[in-house]
């Protein structure tokens, strides 16, 4: 437990920022289910949109510290080749 005033106060940060933290997390994770489920579907053009859309969720929440940005940068392109193989 926190004695110091100054400690105090960086346990009730720290509560702050991770729940902003897990809504960025959250947010970012429901676009990528959606690129996912338009792949599952088969349908490309759906696919396209929601990466169009996903991608800057991803890299926001890399600029923002919820993930590392090589791991954006390699969902992206993971999610691109996917879309790209859709009806191949």
């Amino acid at each position: 437990m926190a004695n110091t005033p100054s400690a105090k106060k960086a346990a009730r940060k720290m509560v702050r920022k991770t729940a902003v933290n897990k809504a960025r997390r959250s947010r970012m994770r429901t676009y990528i289910r959606k690129v996912e489920e338009a792949i599952d579907a088969g349908d490309r053009t759906k696919a396209t949109e929601a990466l169009r859309v996903a991608q800057p969720e991803i890299v926001r929440a890399a600029a923002k510290g919820v993930l590392h940005r090589n791991m954006a940068a390699r969902k992206v392109s993971r999610l691109a080749a996917r879309v790209k193989a859709v009806g191949v």
